[in-house]
């Protein structure tokens, strides 16, 4: 079996290193960020959906999240996601077949990931949390799909920044009450034994219906604010989307 190549990141996580290599990383992740804010500044309201990168096409998961991004695209939201296949692939699809914008922030892996094709604004980067950080920033709000490690990762990001007042109440969808079960038995449990806030429990929405779940995005973006498309600047040489 061929060894995976170390990633740029397994040198950089694994501990103290030259000044030199410390500062050179330093400036390679402030330029991907700049890369990120230029690329995604104009791209209006937008939902990210996370979920597995595993599910093929026939699955039921796929169907799904195509169709869910679909209906949030005929709303007027852009929809990104993480550039990969599976739920990523079918969330930018989704979004593709109804002529919303589709977005995919790409990762760098030994084992290479590649785009799908179905996205409109491509970006790959090379760090985890840059790439987690574009995900959440331009986003107003977040379908959870089922997925494994990483989705977990992303849904508990989201969920800490929204806990902790760091973003505003965007709303996060959890789709498939059967298959986050436990996830959401661990909430309230957390709830009972003091860890979490009883309010913190109306940060997500676990829900099997696209209806509802739409309903509940509109619902929680009309009450707690307006979504504004940023404005070009003639300074730096931009143009609106």
């Amino acid at each position: 079996m061929k060894k995976a190549k170390r990633s740029n990141e397994f040198d950089f996580l694994a501990g103290p290193r030259s000044r030199w290599k410390e500062f050179v990383t330093v400036w390679q992740v402030m330029r991907q960020f700049i890369h990120g804010f230029r690329k995604l500044h104009f791209i209006g309201p937008c939902v990210t959906i996370f979920g597995s990168a595993r599910f093929a096409e026939d699955h039921e998961y796929y169907k799904l999240t195509r169709e869910f991004a679909g209906e949030l695209g005929k709303l007027g939201f852009a929809i990104m996601s993480g550039g990969g296949p599976g739920v990523m692939e079918a969330a930018n699809r989704g979004a593709f077949e109804v002529g919303a914008k589709s977005i995919g922030c790409n990762i760098v892996l030994p084992m290479e990931q590649h785009a799908n094709p179905y996205v409109d604004i491509d970006i790959t980067f090379k760090h985890f949390f840059v790439r987690k950080v574009l995900l959440i920033k331009y986003s107003s709000a977040f379908v959870i799909m089922p997925g494994g490690g990483g989705t977990l990762d992303e849904l508990f990001e989201t969920f800490t920044l929204m806990q902790t007042g760091k973003i505003q109440g965007f709303p996060i969808v959890i789709f498939g009450v059967e298959y986050w079960k436990n996830i959401r038995e661990q909430f309230e449990l957390m709830k009972e034994e003091g860890t979490i806030s009883p309010e913190d429990l109306d940060l997500v929405f676990f829900t099997d219906s696209i209806e509802e779940g739409i309903a509940h995005i509109r619902e929680k973006l009309h009450r707690d604010f307006k979504v504004e498309k940023p404005k070009a600047s003639w300074i730096l040489g931009e143009k609106s989307a």
